[in-house]
């Protein structure tokens, strides 16, 4: 007889909880087996908007061609949404002179006009996530995760005036507090997989720092026990999981101790750090997203990709000039080009992804990107114009069937159709619905 378990089922040993992605042996007569897979949300920011001329389709409706800078996600073209024609009115200046980096990001998931202070009386808004978490947070171990590349400070004069803390954080737990979103993919992994009681945590990271043990070794003991209960499929698709576990947490062990052989561990805390080289930290930081999502550990993320404003350069593109300074193009090529690079750089992070949701299987012939639904985008259209309608925005996944993806939807331009319209109908799919948020008018139709 199988035993009904829901898909929140762990494996544990000391300090740590490895839970288990949806397995049809373990489907039994449960409730989220009869009710299929969870919806998930997820909100991607970029910063200092994108070229649109590269960016957007040429036609309304299905999507054909691809334009330049989406190229990358041709293999999940039927996944996606993308919207043109949305407005983040309280990102424009209303009366408060320059900022516009600062607005953007911390209007463009709570529909709220920011406070113009670089004090700590700091204001905006409740953002999208949270509503969602406070909706349904409850059902999963963690109400929401906060990921990012780029920390960034919560205080002191980061964009004329406005106080850093707006152009650093995209998630806002309520109008004065936002959540300071984790960059070390190391803590982001003892987090997911730590255990409940800190002491038991705290040793079991301590003793994995000083024998290099793998998470896994802790529940050893718990994996075999299941593996006799298990189908041949679900054998093979919880080996799978527990390898891709093991090959993140590698891929963390080498980007703190570098290549080769890993360094001897002195009797003392092991230092963190976050990978040298960008496209491995946004994509490490991409598969804990995914592991996060799979085993519903959480059912709502953000992840800016980098604080607004960011004049990171990107080497490894020959781009050596800053992304904000490259921002301000003036319409010369060659910055173009430039920037060009940049996005199309951002957007292959995406279809990274959105490839390993894609991957992973989920009840009733479905995957996790088709239950799932990723807005990507940017609070500035055009970095040059720092304008804040007509912005890059699209939606990935299918939202378990509630969205009819492959398509390019365009509102008009003169209706300054608030971002917040989009919001309120995910909230809706999500099961958070809502009669306004921000500067909504109304649910959008997608």
């Amino acid at each position: 007889m199988k035993t009904a378990v829901t898909r929140r089922t762990v494996l544990k040993g000391l300090g740590t909880a490895v839970a288990l992605p949806w397995l049809e042996s373990l489907a039994g007569a449960a409730p989220a087996a009869a009710a299929g897979p969870p919806r998930r949300l997820a909100f991607l920011y970029v910063p200092n908007g994108v070229n649109m001329a590269d960016w957007t389709p040429k036609a309304a409706g299905p999507l054909g061609e691809l334009p330049a800078i989406l190229k990358p996600l041709e293999g999940v073209k039927s996944h996606l949404t993308v919207i043109s024609g949305l407005a983040c009115d309280k990102a424009r200046a209303n009366g408060d002179g320059p900022g516009d980096h600062a607005r953007a990001m911390s209007a463009f998931l709570t529909g709220r006009q920011p406070r113009k202070t670089h004090g700590a009386d700091i204001k905006v808004g409740m953002s999208a996530d949270q509503h969602v978490a406070a909706a349904v947070g409850d059902a999963t171990r963690f109400p929401s995760l906060e990921l990012g590349i780029e920390r960034g400070l919560n205080a002191g004069n980061c964009d004329s005036g406005y106080s850093c803390a707006y152009s650093a954080n995209l998630s806002w737990r309520s109008e004065s507090t936002p959540n300071a979103k984790e960059t070390d993919p190391k803590l982001v992994f003892d987090r997911l997989f730590g255990g409940n009681d800190p002491k038991d945590v705290a040793e079991a990271r301590a003793k994995r720092d000083l024998f290099n043990k793998s998470v896994l070794d802790f529940v050893n003991e718990d994996a075999k026990g299941l593996d006799k209960t298990l189908g041949q499929g679900d054998r093979k698709k919880l080996d799978e999981y527990l390898t891709s576990v093991r090959e993140v947490e590698q891929r963390i062990e080498k980007a703190r101790a570098g290549a080769g052989k890993p360094a001897a561990r002195p009797n003392m805390p092991a230092p963190t750090g976050v990978p040298k080289d960008v496209q491995e930290h946004i994509r490490l930081m991409g598969d804990l997203l995914v592991l996060a999502f799979q085993t519903d550990l959480t059912r709502v993320a953000t992840f800016p990709l980098a604080n607004d404003g960011s004049n990171r350069p990107y080497k490894m593109l020959e781009v050596a000039e800053g992304h904000h300074e490259l921002s301000h193009h003036g319409s010369d090529p060659k910055k173009l080009e430039k920037i060009r690079k940049i996005n199309t750089f951002h957007v292959e992070q995406l279809a990274y992804l959105l490839g390993r949701m894609a991957a992973v299987k989920e009840a009733n012939g479905t995957t996790l990107l088709d239950n799932a639904m990723v807005v990507y985008g940017s609070g500035i259209g055009d970095g040059n114009r720092h304008n804040h309608d007509d912005l890059p925005i699209l939606v990935a996944g299918k939202g378990g069937g509630s969205l009819a993806a492959g398509r390019h939807v365009v509102f008009p331009k003169r209706d300054d159709t608030p971002l917040t319209n989009l919001y309120l109908a995910l909230f809706e799919r999500m099961g958070a619905a809502a009669k306004s948020f921000g500067d909504s008018t109304g649910v959008l139709k997608i």
